[in-house]
């Protein structure tokens, strides 16, 4: 009976150390940097140096977005590195893929560079994501799995939302 007490508080100790150590690795660090404080839609995350805000997907236009649309997403990535550092892909389960476009809508396949101590705007009008051909409906308020690629910082996994269109006053389905 001793040894199952003490295995267990083995267990314990090590959850909690785990616990611990994922909090303050994804915590802290951001205190000289700031956006402007906005109602921005999106998921905020970090990987390395990379830190990560406002990733949406863009609101459906009229009707949700349907099987086999190409559907714009945005983010913000600021690099606080000292080195510059690359986007170099993304991925979702919900598309067939995941482009990198310039503000023509053409495929960037060397990525996006992200320089030192820089933010990077991917937005509608200059260099943005573009899921192709998606494979079932995305309504606004809708989260889904996304994975950004960087040369350096690694990968990034997160859910993305589809941003609620202004027009919808239904309730999200979020909350």
């Amino acid at each position: 009976m001793a040894g199952l007490f003490a295995a267990r508080g083995r267990c314990v100790l090590a959850a909690t150390a785990l616990t611990v150590t994922l909090t303050v690795s994804g915590c802290g660090g951001d205190e000289d940097f700031s956006l402007p404080d906005w109602e921005a839609p999106g998921q905020n995350g970090r990987v390395g140096d990379i830190m990560i805000r406002y990733a949406h997907v863009a609101e459906p236009r009229g009707e949700p977005w349907q099987p086999g649309d190409d559907v714009p997403a945005y983010a913000w990535l600021y690099n606080k590195g000292g080195e510059d550092d690359r986007l170099v892909g993304a991925s979702t389960p919900n598309a067939a893929s995941v482009d990198i476009v310039g503000s023509d809508g053409k495929r960037l396949s060397a990525g996006v560079d992200l320089p030192a101590n820089k933010l990077v705007e991917l937005e509608s009008g200059r260099a943005h994501l573009v899921l192709r051909d998606v494979r079932e409906e995305i309504r606004g308020g809708d989260f889904m799995k996304f994975t950004l690629r960087f040369e350096d910082a690694g990968t990034a996994n997160f859910n993305i939302q589809s941003q609620v269109p202004v027009y919808d006053e239904s309730p999200s389905p979020t909350g």
